[in-house]
């Protein structure tokens, strides 16, 4: 399936059915009075998260969404049916937008959490409600009002704990492969990956994480260089970045240059993604002579970054370190968590 993470679309919510002007005709009911009823209420348009959904592909094609209108009161104090409400279903991590003012709606973050989109017009009232001492048959009613009509603008951002951040050729589809049973696609060439993917990393029976990798960044994706940062909303909810750096570039290619110009990348696209905290991964300890080499090359670059932040060295393709690093992730996460529970205490 198509990976679709922005769509565009129209929501007509249902307008209020006419109230009715009727008058009683019973045989033996001598001056019946006023009978009629009430239309019924629009019906609304609402947005649900459903965790069985990753796409947003649905809303590409089908744009425009309306819920029924009301139908109108009749006599013999008959009221309308309302009409039927629409549930857009999106999945979990969608944000929903006006597109008039950019103003948030809703932030669908959890399973089976929804929220009202468009919000279907009032019934009008029959002439059942006009009646008074001095108006015994009144003839007044009134219509129904119109439905909510907006277009909003639908983003999806996946929910995972770990991002992943490199450059093209860092490694990070073949590390995503080696901590979890994820399986993007693999090869020699830049921009591999052209869509978000996710893995379990799953370090006991009970203990897990999600880890998250996106299209590797270049230097001016600002100014829209390779895939731009048209991806690095899917790593705002993470709590932990893991920035993988190639022990064993191409020649001429300066890693730590490479490491500074992507995280003035990410500053230039979100200061608060930027200030995320931003592990330093050196993959590809495998293409070193030895371990010493290895580990050589990655102080190096790390001196030269003048990197404060914890380190390690790992390599995706034999698995060193992986699992270590797998450990320590969660070890973080669950301190995370821990920390905040005892706040909100």
């Amino acid at each position: 399936m198509k990976f679709i993470d922005e769509a565009r679309i129209q929501v007509h919510a249902g307008k209020g059915g006419d109230g009715s002007a009727a008058f009683r005709r019973e045989k033996f009911v001598p001056r019946g009075g006023p009978s009629g009823g009430d239309g019924g209420r629009g019906g609304s348009v609402w947005a649900i998260a459903d965790r069985n959904l990753n796409t947003l592909i649905d809303y590409r094609y089908a744009r425009i969404h309306r819920a029924g209108d009301g139908e109108p009161g009749r006599g013999a104090d008959k009221y309308g049916r309302g009409g039927a409400d629409i549930q857009l279903r999106v999945p979990v991590g969608t944000l929903i937008r006006d597109a008039a003012d950019g103003a948030l709606l809703a932030d669908l973050a959890g399973d089976g959490q929804r929220a009202l989109l468009a919000k279907g017009g009032r019934g009008g009232l029959g002439n059942l409600h006009f009646k008074s001492s001095v108006n015994r048959a009144p003839r007044q009613f009134t219509r129904g009002e119109a439905g909510e009509c907006r277009e909003l603008l639908l983003e999806l951002r996946v929910l995972a704990d770990v991002g992943l951040l490199g450059m093209p050729n860092a490694g990070k589809s073949t590390f995503i492969r080696a901590v979890s049973a994820a399986r993007p696609k693999v090869a020699d060439y830049p921009f591999t990956t052209l869509n978000p993917s996710l893995g379990v990393v799953r370090i006991a029976h009970d203990a897990s994480f999600v880890l998250a990798d996106i299209p590797g960044l270049i230097e001016g994706a600002a100014e829209g260089a390779g895939l731009g940062h048209q991806f690095l909303r899917h790593l705002s909810r993470t709590r932990l970045l893991l920035h993988l750096v190639d022990l064993a570039p191409p020649e001429g290619a300066d890693p730590a240059r490479e490491a500074r110009a992507l995280a003035g990348e990410l500053r230039k696209y979100d200061p608060a993604l930027y200030r995320k905290p931003r592990w330093l991964v050196l993959n590809k300890a495998d293409l070193a002579a030895n371990a010493a080499d290895a580990d050589a090359r990655a102080r190096r670059i790390v001196r030269a970054l003048r990197w404060k932040e914890p380190w390690f060295v790992v390599s995706a393709l034999s698995g060193r370190g992986c699992r270590a690093l797998s450990a320590k992730v969660y070890a973080f996460l669950s301190g995370a968590e821990k920390r905040k529970a005892r706040r909100a205490a």
